[in-house]
């Protein structure tokens, strides 16, 4: 916990209260809704690999392995590559040296992709994920006073945006509302943090939502639940907030069945 990479110093991380939070993290996407999960194994030496969303960006059939702009991140791509790998992916390697992108900058939407340039992900990063998924308009969003752009963003259903409300957040959406030809719901939520959630279309249980819970962010949470056509799944995450980490962060998402 002392190692992993903090934006800003604070309260040590619990890490028991952290592996307990994981846990029910996990058992939600397996056990509540029936996702096959495919875990990791732990790596002493890499104390932010329990991040795992920036290592990878998967959209149908291919796999973008990245290159995280922290340096000591980057050794995290070779345990996403041997699983990704084993799922039969196309697996497409970010070589660059020039290149720096992590996937907490990657918000696809279902129609396009917008990509935060922060201080982990760079124009060239940026560049490649758009040679990468040639099918989809690729925007670019400068992201300030924030680790990523989903820091303050993500996706609360097929065509609308949670974002935040800090001048930082509501500024990068004007920007990707001005990059796109198409028009997003927004959702607007009191605390940048909470606007990271978790959004699952999922058949036999339709919208499903993963949103921080009401005793970390109860303003937020009352907005979450203004969405009555979503199944609403609270998720705590008060530890590995303390090092950066969001909801989309410990996972990543990919649309195919496997024999695990």
């Amino acid at each position: 916990c002392r190692q992993a990479l903090r934006s800003v110093a604070g309260p040590e991380v619990d890490f028991a209260r952290a592996e307990r939070e994981h846990q029910l993290y996990v058992g939600v996407l397996r056990g509540k809704l029936g996702l096959q999960v495919l875990e990791l194994p732990a790596d002493e030496s890499l104390p932010d690999c329990v991040f795992v969303e920036d290592v990878a960006v998967v959209c149908e059939e291919t796999a973008l392995l990245t290159r995280p702009g922290a340096p000591s991140r980057r050794k995290e791509v070779e345990a996403m590559k041997r699983v990704l790998g084993s799922l039969n992916l196309n697996i497409v390697e970010m070589v660059d040296e020039n290149a720096t992108l992590d996937g907490g900058d990657v918000l696809f939407t279902g129609r396009e992709f917008f990509v935060g340039l922060s201080r982990r992900t760079n124009q060239r990063g940026a560049e490649i994920l758009a040679d990468t998924f040639k099918d989809y308009a690729v925007s670019t969003v400068p992201v300030h006073d924030s680790l990523h752009l989903k820091s303050f963003c993500s996706m609360a259903g097929p065509n609308l945006i949670a974002i935040g409300s800090s001048e930082a957040a509501q500024k990068a959406l004007k920007t990707m509302q001005q990059m796109s030809d198409h028009r997003y719901d927004k959702l607007t939520v009191p605390d940048d943090a909470a606007a990271n959630c978790i959004y699952l279309n999922i058949p036999n249980k339709g919208h499903v939502l993963l949103h921080r819970a009401p005793e970390e962010y109860p303003e937020s949470a009352k907005v979450f639940e203004k969405l009555k056509d979503h199944m609403l799944i609270p998720i705590a995450n008060t530890e590995l907030e303390k090092v950066d980490g969001s909801l989309t962060c410990c996972s990543v998402l990919i649309n195919k069945s496997s024999e695990l």
